[in-house]
């Protein structure tokens, strides 16, 4: 059963903003530190940025300054609003979670997965 749920990919030029959402079926959503990973075509799958609590976030450095994790709560609902998008960020993006611990920027720390949402950006 899916828990993780992402939206919000689609087809945008380069020099565009796009907000992704993933909306969560976990009974105690706040306590959970959640992050994004993305796959390109070919590549592992990398970090992207995590949240933990309202405030503490980390960042890859390929998203710093241009994506911005966030989250509200009562929604049990968790973004990433990115802008200035390049080409190389084209990928699928997703949602993941985890329980325990502080901030991580490590793929086998989370246990819980999203089926991912595309975004491309064209040149």
């Amino acid at each position: 059963q899916v828990q993780l749920v992402e939206s919000g990919g689609g087809l945008v030029q380069a020099g565009g903003s796009l907000r992704l959402s993933c909306t969560a079926s976990l009974r105690t959503f706040s306590s959970y530190v959640m992050a994004w990973f993305r796959q390109a075509p070919g590549e592992a799958r990398e970090f992207v940025a995590t949240i933990s609590g309202d405030e503490f976030t980390s960042y890859a450095d390929s998203g710093k300054g241009r994506f911005a994790i966030s989250r509200d709560n009562a929604k049990n609902t968790v973004y990433l609003q990115m802008n200035s998008l390049k080409p190389e960020d084209t990928a699928v993006y997703y949602c993941a979670a985890k329980t325990g611990g502080g901030l991580s920027r490590l793929l086998y720390q989370y246990t819980t997965w999203g089926q991912g949402t595309q975004v491309s950006v064209s040149s």
